[in-house]
C-alpha cells in the first residue's frame, strides 16, 4: 500500500502526503518513492501526514530532497509519534498531533520497557507542576517557574525554560531531552545542573544525561523510545 497524494481541494493550496499504516508498508520513504510513478503532475506546498510513523530528522531532510525535484515542498507534519513531531519541529517545520489518535496516545508513544508514559499537551506556566511515575512527554513549552518531574525519562515537545527532573525515584540511567534545554534548573536523580547558554545546532534537540556523577547536556537527535 503506497503513499497517497491528495491534490489541494478547492478553497486551498496545501496538498496532503499520506503515509499507510506502518503495519501495512515497508518503509516511509520507500512507500513515498514507490507512489511517486502514480501521483499527477501537481506543484506546490505539502503537508505530511505521518500517522504512527516514527521519523528521525535525517528521513525528514531525505524527504525534501524526494518532494523538490517534483515541485513540491513539505511546510508541515501532522501525526500521532511524538518522535516524528519532535523531529519535525526540530528542522522548523509547523506540527500538529493528528486529532483522531487522542484515544490511541498512550498505545501510540508506549516504547518497549517504558510502561505507563504519561502524555500532556499544552505548555505548562508559572506555579504548575507535572508529575509521572513512569516517563513523560509534554507536548508544549516548560515556562520559567513551571516544574515537571517524572520517575523514567522527561521529553518536552518544545523549549525547557523551567526546573525538570528526570530519575526521580533514583534511576540514574533516566534523560532530559527537548528541543532547547534553558532550564532554570536540571536535575537526573540526585544529580543537579544548569542548562547551556548558546543555542543547539540547527535540526538537533538537546539531550541532558548523567555521566560519572554529573549532568552533561548535548545535541540530540530526537528519538522515542530514547535510545541508550
Amino acid at each position: 500500500m503506497a503513499a497517497e497524494l491528495v491534490p489541494a481541494s478547492q478553497g486551498s493550496t496545501t496538498h496532503r502526503l499520506r503515509l499507510p499504516p506502518p503495519e501495512d508498508a515497508v518503509g516511509a520513504l520507500d512507500e513515498i518513492r514507490y507512489g511517486l510513478a502514480g501521483w499527477a503532475q501537481v506543484r506546490g506546498p505539502l503537508t505530511l501526514e505521518s500517522g504512527a510513523w516514527p521519523l528521525h530528522t535525517g528521513e525528514l531532510r531525505e524527504l525534501f530532497s524526494i518532494l523538490e525535484p517534483r515541485g513540491l515542498t513539505l511546510i508541515a507534519v501532522e501525526g500521532r509519534c511524538p518522535s516524528t513531531l519532535v523531529a519535525a519541529a526540530a528542522l522548523g517545520l509547523p506540527t500538529a498531533w493528528s486529532p483522531d489518535a487522542r484515544a490511541e496516545t498512550p498505545a501510540a508513544v508506549q516504547g518497549e520497557g517504558q510502561p505507563g508514559l504519561l502524555v500532556h499537551r499544552g505548555t505548562l506556566r508559572s506555579g504548575d507542576h507535572l508529575q509521572a511515575e513512569g516517563s513523560v512527554l509534554l507536548l508544549g513549552d516548560l515556562n520559567p517557574g513551571a516544574r515537571i518531574s517524572a520517575g523514567g525519562h522527561v521529553l518536552v515537545w518544545g523549549r525547557l525554560r523551567g526546573v525538570a527532573h528526570a530519575g526521580l525515584r533514583g534511576d540514574s540511567s533516566a534523560k532530559i531531552v527537548a528541543l532547547q534545554l534553558r532550564p532554570l534548573q536540571l536535575r537526573i536523580a540526585g544529580a543537579v545542573a544548569r542548562g547551556p547558554e548558546e543555542r543547539p545546532p540547527e535540526g538537533l534537540a538537546e539531550e541532558a544525561r548523567l555521566e560519572d556523577g554529573e549532568i552533561r547536556i548535548e545535541p540530540a537527535d530526537p528519538a522515542w523510545p530514547l535510545n541508550d
